[in-house]
Parts: structure tokens; C-alpha cells; sequence
């Protein structure tokens, strides 16, 4: 059988010795499954360039995008105690090691101070990569100290969520928060000081039930999913389909929770724009 035996080598024969291009070069979307250079994707802004997606980004990737080139990271060596001795499938410790040494972050949240077009803000910036982005009391911790720095020197607050909800290892310390940074987000308003919440994908949980919702202006990025609990949790519990894209900002937008869905792009201009009306009221 001649017929499928090659007897020259060309170039289809020579795929065991095809090179694979570098990780880091191509990245594939999620959403409509094209792919795009790595350098095409970080000048769009973390955004597909063929479907228009919004990659999720860490907490450091929003402070380079919104901030005027430097800013200042506060409060970085606040680290997770595991005072329960939690242990599940491998002791809270582990886990907290685990997520430093993946990530280089300390913790799900980072707080840092800036400006944003020459007017200063405060940002609290959430990072999906530790363990899910969830709740624990460093994060309570964090955003109680943002707003006690905001009041002080009388700086808007932007916190980023992007959270998968509490964190379970810390029990009920972690649902604490919500109660503790609900607090003092009143304490920002009597105050009289600005507000602004933005919820990425995906913002769930003790989160949206506690800070994310509570802003003066609740913003989202385009598809992302924001609820307390998932889909299937809700489809379960009230016997009923879903209607399309529930949970996705373009809903929750038509539904009134939240005021305005931004595009990454526009982000920096919408929240410039924003802390212009508001020094203006204040004025």
C-alpha cells in the first residue's frame, strides 16, 4: 500500500519538529473563541479586539489604566491570619502561601492613592487571582482604612469589585465585613464624600450584598456578571428558567440597580467626568 507512504519529506512531514510560539505571544478569547497577539489585546485595554470582551484584569492592571502614571500603594503588608485553623482539603495556611507564591499578591484587594486626569482618588481594586477575588477581613480591613484616609483628606473613593463573595476559610469573620465595610461606607457619606462603586466580572455574593451596591454612582463593565447568588442556584430554588442574560450588567442596567455601563476605554474620562460634578456639588 505505496499510497500512503510519503517518499519525500516536505514540509507536512516535519510537524515533530514544529515550535510552539512562547507563551505570553497569542491569547485566545473566551467569548468568541478568536485569537489576537498578546501586544493587540494590551492596546486595546485588556478588551478583544474582534468581539469586544472584557478580559478580567488584577487590581494593579486598573491603577495603571486609571492613574496619571504613579501612584502610591497603601497598606500592602496587611496579610490573612488564619485564626480558626481552618482546615478542608488542605489547612487555610497552605492555601494563603499557595496564592502569594501564584500571584505575587498578599491579598484579594489592594488599596492605592493617586489622580485620575490631575484630580485625586483612592482606589480599592480587586483581584480574582487570589482565591477567587473573595472577602476576608483583610479586605473589611482595607476598605475601612480607605475610607478613614478618604475622610481625612477629603479624596473620592473608587472600589473595583470582582469577587466570587466571602471567604469561606474565614467563616464567620468574613461575613463580618460586610457588615464592617457597610459601616463605614455610611461614614463616607455623612461625610460627604463621593463614592463610586464599579463592578467587573464577576462581582457575587457577600460583595454585591455588602459595599458594591452601595455606591453614590454604581457603574459596571459591559458582561459582566454581577448577582448574590449563581444561576443555577437561583433555577433551582424558584423551579423557573431564567430570562436572557440575566445577571449581566446590560441587565441589571435595564432593571434599575445599577446607573451606567462603562467600556474599559472609557473609563479614565467617565470617572474624571464624575469627579468634576461632584467638586462641583461639593463647591
Amino acid at each position: 500500500m505505496g499510497w500512503f507512504k510519503r517518499l519525500k519529506e516536505g514540509i507536512t512531514t516535519a510537524t515533530k519538529h514544529k515550535k510552539e510560539a512562547p507563551d505570553g505571544i497569542w491569547y485566545k478569547c473566551d467569548a468568541c473563541k478568536e485569537a489576537s497577539t498578546m501586544k493587540e489585546l494590551k492596546e486595546n485595554f485588556f478588551i478583544c479586539p474582534k468581539c469586544g470582551y472584557h478580559t478580567r484584569i488584577g487590581s494593579h492592571d486598573y491603577f495603571d489604566l486609571l492613574f496619571d502614571g504613579r501612584y502610591e500603594e497603601l497598606w500592602s503588608n496587611l496579610i490573612a491570619v488564619d485564626t480558626l485553623e481552618f482546615v478542608d482539603i488542605k489547612p487555610y495556611t497552605d492555601r494563603l502561601r499557595e496564592a502569594v507564591e501564584k500571584t505575587g499578591l498578599h491579598e484579594s484587594i489592594a488599596v492605592a492613592e493617586g489622580k485620575v486626569n490631575r484630580r485625586p482618588l483612592i482606589i480599592a481594586a480587586m483581584d480574582f487571582r487570589f482565591i477567587g477575588g473573595s472577602m476576608g477581613s483583610v479586605v473589611g480591613e482595607k476598605i475601612a482604612r480607605a475610607v478613614d484616609r478618604c475622610i481625612e483628606k477629603q479624596t473620592p473613593l473608587l472600589i473595583i469589585a470582582k469577587s466570587g463573595g466571602a471567604r469561606m476559610m474565614e467563616s464567620a469573620f468574613s461575613l463580618m465585613q460586610m457588615a464592617k465595610t457597610s459601616a463605614k461606607l455610611k461614614q463616607l457619606a455623612d461625610a460627604r464624600i463621593p463614592y463610586i462603586s464599579l463592578m467587573t466580572d464577576p462581582t457575587t455574593g457577600g460583595v454585591t450584598a455588602s459595599f458594591a451596591m452601595l455606591g453614590d454612582i454604581n457603574l459596571a463593565e459591559p458582561g459582566a456578571l454581577i448577582g448574590f447568588a449563581g444561576p443555577r442556584v437561583i433555577r433551582e430554588t424558584i423551579k423557573q428558567d431564567l430570562p436572557a442574560g440575566f445577571q449581566t450588567s446590560e441587565f441589571l442596567l435595564e432593571h434599575g440597580f445599577i446607573d451606567v455601563v462603562v467600556h474599559r476605554k472609557d473609563l479614565k474620562e467617565r470617572l474624571s467626568d464624575l469627579l468634576l460634578l461632584f467638586g462641583n456639588a461639593a463647591a
